[in-house]
């Protein structure tokens, strides 16, 4: 049975609350933090903060090197650990596309994601068009995607909706969920207005490839392990 958890938002303390005053993160308005949420006061929003303010609070030391975090819509998202079947389909998802596709696209893995002004996922796994300079001068954007790819262990409700719901909005043009639980691999194509039109699910005894590159095989029993 797939568990639906909804992955919660990075909380501050009131130390990180001033760092981000100090450091002009904020900026002009009034703030206030309750529960470890920054909200904008008069609204009873929470404030939504854009790649450079993120970036920013990296530098300020607020977040460190260590966390698992991404941005999403605005919203610093803590990331789930990662265990070992998780770790094993990204690794394998790697293994079996990088020997197929060679130098023809770059994968990578766990890698930042700039899809907009406030927002830099961190996907499992990206097919991304080449680059000689390995995306070294930027993050790569929407433009580079071929294909995206979510390993889902725990965290199916939220890849289907927030991320699909990205990742379509941003026209990345294929998207598959490696959906552990369940062992099957679920494909999303033809992006309009923020949904995935076309939708396949490839279960344990066949073989799924790439829209960009048909001529890759992936056993989908390698993609989700046991």
């Amino acid at each position: 049975m797939t568990t639906q958890v909804k992955q919660p938002r990075r909380l501050f303390n009131v130390d990180e609350y001033y760092a981000m005053a100090k450091a002009g993160i904020l900026g002009e308005g009034g703030y206030e933090l309750i529960n470890g949420v920054v909200y904008v006061k008069g609204l009873g929003k929470p404030r939504h903060f854009s790649v450079d303010e993120y970036y920013a609070m990296a530098e300020a030391g607020i977040i460190t090197h260590d966390e698992r975090v991404e941005l999403i819509n605005g919203e610093i998202i803590e990331m789930s650990p990662i265990g070992s079947r998780h770790a094993g389909s990204v690794n394998s998802l790697d293994h079996l596309m990088s020997d197929q596709l060679g130098q023809r696209a770059l994968v990578t893995v766990q890698n930042p994601l700039r899809l907009g002004s406030h927002a830099e996922p961190e996907p499992d796994v990206m097919i991304l068009s080449w680059r000689d300079d390995f995306y070294a001068s930027a993050h790569p954007g929407p433009e580079d995607v071929l294909l995206l790819i979510e390993v889902s262990d725990t965290t199916i409700d939220s890849d289907r909706n927030e991320k699909l719901t990205l990742y379509a909005n941003a026209g990345i043009p294929e998207v598959w969920i490696a959906n552990i639980p369940e062992r099957v691999v679920e494909v999303y194509t033809d992006p309009v207005n923020g949904v995935y039109t076309n939708r396949q699910v490839f279960g344990l005894d066949e073989d799924v490839s790439p829209m960009a590159f048909p001529d890759v095989s992936l056993p989908v029993s390698r993609i989700v392990p046991a």
